[in-house]
């Protein structure tokens, strides 16, 4: 692994201020490929830093000509692509503050957050996300669209290409100063989170938020100029965005995957040396290939023996080690050898983040001599607070707090963090950033933690009601279960699958409107639970479940459902006094037909602490 002497020894490169400064080390990195992206035939094609440098400034100096101010915002909706950097890159570079949308949402869920930011200007992937920011458009700001794509654009948008096209190279000392003119304190991004109401937030992170979080985060990884990523998270997600940064803060290289699809190919072609995932990758990956051997009863056989022999070693694993055992060398021949070919075969650094990744998954990898190092953070603070590192790691804890960051423990054992990447508060909502941030600048994570003796992290419950995927989307249930409840048959409603792969919802039928329902189609049930067992009944709620999932992100939708038998209410204890759900007694009391909705999944899920 090349960069800096990770035991210890001086730091490869000096902390940056800003992200400005981030672009211009990037800039002045000579790199002939700084970042690879795909064409239509399916090559891949270099971008030099001085590439970069010339299309920032050519998209800069457009924003500049359209009236663009310090402090204005640029709304930017896109799939991973080599041009999302560089409109990052170019928003910044003229004192503007980006607005990164998921391209998951629906128009009205892009409209409220263009209408929120108050975006003057919005970069679009393809044509298809151009026809959602039209279909609100007149609602909205916005003055100007970009369509990055070069096919298909409509009259009133401008093309990617044009404005950067024929981009002058060499430096520019004015555009530079420019550049160099951004201070620490002014704000860079808004990401938005939904809140428990499902209100939007958009989080304010500074410069020098980000930046304190880039310079200090790979400290004890050593990268380097012959390391390189793939980048296939949703860049609007701070986790990938934060993986960017840290490797052009590196002068390492990133390739942009557009598709997850097409994430298996990519590895293999370019063969990164750092991959960063969610633990939904990491789960997929297991599934894949317990799925391939289950074809075979021998493959099944060969998998779990090379499983079961690989544990005794987990430890010296973690500790970079390749066991000298002929059984362990055995196996990897026969089976580990194989699936770290699957990820291109030169991953040095295998990372989580942007959920917590059970304990069984990091096992099972351990097992089969892959260490996965576990990081912890929020949008909120920039994002990492704690990473286990080459250095300092400990299974099953999410790593030491980053040396710029702190941490303690509320009288509830709530985990609250101070340091220079904590966010500025929620856009024009004072009241909800008071809520989380007090006096002295200690942030409310909403998480419950625990610090052990040598000061690794572990979280190990979580406060806020928020629902978060393994693929580290956060989901808000309050709405959601607000819109299967305006059903006249939708008694209550209860969202489920926070770390799981994705939301489940339990129904508690309004009893009375379901039996006249019932004896309408000629249904007849001794008991309540045969009523609901009745597939008629099921596919009723089925069908209710899909009309508002019609309505949501696709992150959001609820893939399965179950029907219970009883009345939630104040005396049975599933409702509070003001008839809100104590979502905890419910995942008790639910806790088995919760586990069978999730019994097909590629792990078990372990507590992360």
């Amino acid at each position: 692994m090349s960069g800096s002497d990770i035991s210890g020894g001086a730091r490869r490169y000096p902390d940056i201020r800003t992200v400005n400064e981030l672009f211009l080390r990037v800039a002045g990195s000579k790199r002939s490929d700084a970042m690879l992206w795909q064409d239509e035939s399916g090559e891949w094609q270099k971008i030099s830093s001085a590439d970069v440098y010339a299309r920032v400034r050519a998209l800069a100096k457009a924003f500049l000509d359209w009236g663009i101010q310090r402090g204005d915002r640029i709304a930017l909706l896109s799939e991973n692509r080599w041009e999302w950097p560089v409109t990052d890159f170019a928003v910044l570079a003229v004192g503007a503050v980006d607005v990164p949308i998921y391209p998951t949402l629906t128009a009205d869920q892009i409209g409220e957050l263009l209408r929120d930011s108050g975006s003057r200007v919005m970069v679009v992937s393809t044509r298809a996300q151009y026809d959602k920011v039209q279909a609100v458009r007149a609602e909205t700001p916005l003055e100007h669209v970009i369509m990055m794509d070069s096919a298909n654009v409509p009259a009133d948008a401008v093309m990617f290409a044009t404005l950067t096209r024929g981009a002058e190279s060499g430096r520019d000392a004015e555009f530079d100063a420019l550049v160099e003119s951004a201070q620490p304190e002014e704000l860079a991004t808004l990401i938005y989170t939904s809140g428990t109401t499902g209100e939007p937030k958009g989080v304010m992170l500074t410069h020098a938020n980000l930046a304190s979080n880039t310079s200090h985060a790979t400290t004890e990884f050593g990268f380097g100029p012959r390391d390189s990523s793939v980048s296939y998270l949703p860049l609007s997600h701070i986790t990938a965005r934060a993986l960017d940064y840290a490797m052009f803060f590196n002068e390492a290289q990133v390739a942009y995957c557009s598709q997850f699809d097409k994430l298996a190919a990519t590895l293999k072609q370019v063969r990164p040396t750092v991959l960063v995932g969610v633990p939904r990758v990491y789960e997929k990956i297991r599934q894949g290939v317990e799925q391939k051997s289950a074809a075979s009863p021998m493959k099944a056989k060969i998998l779990a023996w090379a499983v079961a022999k690989g544990a005794a070693y987990r430890d010296a694993i973690h500790e970079g080690q390749k066991p000298s055992s002929l059984l362990w060398k055995l196996a990897n021949k026969l089976v580990y050898s194989k699936i770290y070919e699957a990820f291109g075969g030169r991953v040095e650094r295998f990372i989580s983040g942007g959920a917590p990744l059970g304990i069984d998954t990091g096992n099972w990898f351990a097992s089969i001599g892959i260490s996965i190092l576990e990081g912890y953070g929020l949008t909120e603070t920039s994002p990492v607070i704690a990473l286990n590192t080459p250095v300092h790691h400990r299974m099953g804890s999410v790593g030491k707090p980053l040396p710029n960051v702190e941490c303690k423990l509320a009288p509830d054992d709530e985990l609250l963090v101070r340091g220079p990447g904590i966010f500025q508060g929620y856009w024009q909502k004072l009241s909800a950033t008071a809520a989380c941030i007090d006096a002295d600048g200690w942030f409310a994570t909403g998480d419950i933690a625990k610090i052990d003796g040598d000061g690794f992290l572990y979280i190990t419950d979580r406060k806020k009601e928020l629902l978060k995927t393994s693929g580290g989307k956060l989901i808000a249930p309050q709405p959601i279960e607000g819109k299967l409840k305006t059903n006249m048959l939708v008694a209550q409603a209860a969202l489920v699958g926070d770390r799981h792969k994705f939301a489940s919802v339990l129904i508690s039928p309004n009893f009375a409107a379901l039996e006249d329902w019932a004896r309408q189609q000629g249904i007849t049930a001794q008991t309540r639970r045969e009523l609901v067992a009745d597939a008629r009944v099921i596919a009723l709620y089925e069908d209710i479940v899909s009309k508002v999932n019609g309505t949501l992100a696709n992150f959001e939708t609820m893939k399965r459902i179950r029907v219970v038998a009883d009345e939630w209410t104040l005396e049975t204890g599933e409702l509070t006094p003001s008839m809100k759900l104590k979502r905890r007694v419910i995942t008790e009391r639910y806790a088995e037909l919760i586990s069978g909705l999730y019994a097909d999944e590629a792990t078990a899920r372990g507590e992360s602490a």
